[in-house]
This record gives structure tokens, C-alpha cells and sequence, in this order.
């Protein structure tokens, strides 16, 4: 989802390289290093990526990076972690099929045009510390959607008990599924079609939360 794993500005999932911060030495050097990481991930892969040779090629004494990071999960969690400190919002285009819309464009131009995006979340695969921070990262963009939910609800476009973190599954996992798992053939009219299908199911009611038992 947006801003995908991520990009670190598309909800879902999506995950560009993080935005430089200013803020030292010590600022400096973990821009360093954390651009050494993704630079290694993307162009190499994941079996690449050792503390040695982010070290190398950051040009940080191996000693700081093992202090700091302590392994290559530490190495991928940092990165996950600040990507998942943007100021990245949902779009309010003014109704809910057009919110959806514009959400799947964000996941799918970062699946099918950033490098960044597909390789942490395949290194999330092999480590355990990258996958909670991927895990993280989505959990904090979907909380960032439920704005969607909220507009569509005050608009009456659906109904009030609509599970929010349902429905923005229900809209961006097509795309990991087709563009991810299946590797299909890139499909411009994909994200459209899909969160349109989603937008009607919600609208139907189908995200609506359960009802909480009214017996004493």
C-alpha cells in the first residue's frame, strides 16, 4: 500500500531511498551507511549485504557499523524504520473510488519503476528483523489510510462500520499479488480496476465490522 514497502512515500507498501536529514556527524555517518546498504541490496542482492562490505563501501570503520547496527537485519530494520518516518498522507481526492485509485497508482508505480521497493521486500524474506520493521512500516501506513475510510463514511458513501484496514487490503493486494507472486506482465488498467472493485464491495457492505453481541 501506499506509500508500498515500502516507498517511503507511497502508502503500501511501497520504499524509496529515505529523504537525508540534517543533524551531524553521527547523522552523516548512518546516511552513509544506510545508503551503502540499499545501494549493495538493490545492485547485488540480498546474499551480498554483510556489515564488511556495507562498511567498505560506505567508507565507515567496520567496528562503527557493527556497533551501531550489529548485523544486516539491523542494517534493513533501520532503513524500514526511518522510511516509515515521512509525512506521507493518504489522498483526498474527494471520494472514495478516487482516493482508492490514487493509492493503487502509488503502490504500482513503486512496484513496477523502484528497484528499492522490490528488494526490501524481498530481503524481508531472509531476515526476521527486516520483516517486523516491513511489517512496521505497513501497519503505520494503513493506520494513515483509515483517513480514507473516515472521508467515505462522513460522505454516507459507505457504511459507518466499515473496517478500514480491511478495505485497503481488499484494494492493494491485488497488485503485490500480480506484480510479486505471479510476475505478471506490467497492466496499466490494474490499479484502477481493482480499487474500483473494492470501492463497490465496501460500499455493499462488505468490510463491515462484525456486530458486538448485545446478550448481558
Amino acid at each position: 500500500m501506499a506509500s508500498s514497502p515500502p516507498t517511503s512515500g507511497h502508502p503500501d507498501g511501497t520504499v524509496t531511498a529515505p529523504t537525508r536529514r540534517p543533524g551531524g556527524r553521527s547523522a552523516a555517518v548512518r546516511r552513509r551507511v544506510l545508503d551503502a546498504a540499499l545501494a549493495q541490496l538493490v545492485r547485488h542482492g540480498y546474499d551480498s549485504l554483510s556489515i564488511e562490505v556495507v562498511a567498505e563501501r560506505s567508507g565507515v570503520h567496520r567496528t562503527t557499523v557493527y556497533r551501531r547496527w550489529r548485523d544486516v537485519g539491523g542494517l534493513l530494520a533501520d532503513v524500514l524504520d526511518e522510511a516509515g518516518a515521512d509525512a506521507w498522507r493518504p489522498p483526498d481526492t474527494g471520494s472514495l473510488d478516487g482516493d482508492l485509485v490514487a493509492v493503487n497508482h502509488e503502490v504500482y508505480t513503486a512496484l513496477t519503476t523502484d528497484p528499492v521497493t522490490v528488494a526490501l521486500i524481498a530481503a524481508s524474506f531472509r531476515s526476521e528483523r527486516a520483516a517486523r520493521a516491513l511489517s512496521a512500516f505497513w501497519s503505520g501506513r494503513y493506520d494513515r489510510c483509515a483517513d480514507i475510510t473516515r472521508r467515505a463514511v462522513e460522505r454516507g458513501e459507505i457504511p459507518p462500520d466499515t473496517d478500514a484496514r480491511q478495505l485497503l487490503i481488499a484494494t492493494t493486494a491485488p497488485l503485490y499479488h500480480e506484480l510479486l507472486l505471479l510476475r505478471a506482465t506490467t497492466d496499466a488498467d490494474l490499479p484502477d480496476r481493482v480499487a474500483r472493485s473494492a470501492a463497490t464491495a465496501a460500499r455493499a457492505g462488505a468490510f463491515s465490522s462484525p456486530a458486538r453481541s448485545t446478550t448481558p
